[in-house]
C-alpha cells in the first residue's frame, strides 16, 4: 500500500513541479512585457513633447527610415495597447496558475500525510 502511495505521491510532486515551472515562465514573460511597457511610455512621452515640424526616424533593420510625427505617435499607443493587453493574458494564467498549484499542493500535503500513516509513523486514534 505505501508503495503505490509513494508512486501517487512522486506523480503529483512532479505534476507540482510543473506547475511552478510554469507559473515561473509567466513571471519572467510579465516582467519582459512590463520593461517593454516602460521603455515605449518614455517613447510616447518623448514623441509628444515633439512639433509638427520635426523629424522623427524609425529604425528598420541596419536603416533609418523617415516616418511621420502622427505614424510614430500612433504605432507607439498601438504598441502600448497590445503589450497591456498581453500583460493582462499574463496575469489571468498566472492566477490559474496559482489556484491550480494551491490545489495541487493540498493534494500533495493529503498523499504525503496518507503515506506517512502508512508507514506508521503517524499514531492512528483509537
Amino acid at each position: 500500500m505505501a508503495d503505490g502511495i509513494q508512486r501517487k505521491l512522486q506523480q503529483e510532486l512532479e505534476k507540482y513541479q510543473a506547475l511552478q515551472k510554469d507559473l515561473s515562465k509567466c513571471l519572467s514573460a510579465r516582467q519582459k512585457l512590463e520593461a517593454q511597457v516602460t521603455e515605449n511610455t518614455i517613447v510616447k512621452e518623448e514623441l509628444d513633447l515633439l512639433e509638427s515640424t520635426n523629424t522623427v526616424f524609425k529604425l528598420v533593420g541596419p536603416v533609418l527610415v523617415k516616418q511621420g510625427l502622427e505614424e510614430a505617435k500612433l504605432t507607439v499607443a498601438k504598441r502600448l495597447d497590445y503589450i497591456n493587453g498581453e500583460i493582462k493574458r499574463y496575469e489571468g494564467q498566472m492566477k490559474e496558475l496559482e489556484k491550480t498549484s494551491e490545489q495541487q499542493r493540498e493534494t500533495l500535503a493529503k498523499l504525503q500525510h496518507d503515506f506517512q500513516k502508512a508507514q506508521g509513523k503517524i499514531p492512528i486514534k483509537v
